[in-house]
């Protein structure tokens, strides 16, 4: 207890002031139980994101342009290293020797990462067809250029040597495009993948120089 004095008078007590008491806060072990799994599950994030990052591997890539039923050849592709991947199903660069000589499902296109759902090991020849080759003119060929698994109509034309109905024509016989070779003067020979069937008279046509070609359906 303090004393005080008063105008020079005897001492009187004074009050004294309490000390102040602090209350510790509770901490709930729900909310300690949180901080800690944010905290861990921060840590594993961080953790997968350095892994994506670091994780590197070896794909193949399409180096140049591969036509629908073309052969793909070990110049058509590049190995090239990609970081993290997620979501995509590039083919591992070791198991090149697997995609070569399989062909193109779909047209390839340079700079994209090759998936085995792009080749195939089905020919373009299928069951009961049989391959022709036609040589065709310029002025002959339905498109600047015909390419493997473009879809064909031939048409067969008048007979000029022929009068009345048998002179008429219009026998159509479907066909699917298997290969094209340019010629030096810009000819084509054009490899068409036929039914059995119909191999008779578009050779006898295509001997008469009475068949047309019409393209129906771009690969």
């Amino acid at each position: 207890m303090s004393l005080a004095t008063r105008n020079g008078t005897g001492s009187v007590d004074a009050p004294v002031t309490p000390p102040k008491v602090v209350r510790q806060r509770r901490v709930r072990p729900g909310l300690l139980g949180l901080a800690v799994l944010l905290i861990a599950l921060g840590g594993l994030g961080a953790a997968f994101a350095v892994t994506s990052v670091r994780a590197t591997g070896s794909y193949l890539a399409v180096a140049r342009p591969v036509e629908v039923g073309r052969e793909i050849g070990t110049a058509d592709l590049i190995t090239v290293q990609v970081a993290g991947g997620q979501g995509l199903r590039p083919v591992p660069a070791n198991r090149l020797d697997e995609v070569i000589g399989k062909r193109a499902a779909v047209a390839l296109v340079p700079g994209t990462l090759l998936t085995l759902a792009q080749i195939t090991d089905d020919p373009l020849l299928g069951p009961g067809q049989q391959q022709i080759a036609l040589g065709l003119k310029t002025a002959q060929v339905p498109a600047r250029r015909l390419h493997p698994g473009d879809k064909v109509l031939l048409v067969s034309t008048p007979d000029s040597n022929a009068n009345g109905e048998s002179a008429a024509a219009g026998t159509r016989f479907s066909a699917t495009v298997i290969d094209v070779v340019n010629q030096a003067n810009d000819d084509q020979v054009v490899y068409l993948a036929l039914t059995t069937r119909d191999v008779p008279a578009v050779v006898a046509l295509a001997a008469q120089k009475r068949l047309a070609v019409v393209l129906t359906e771009a690969a």
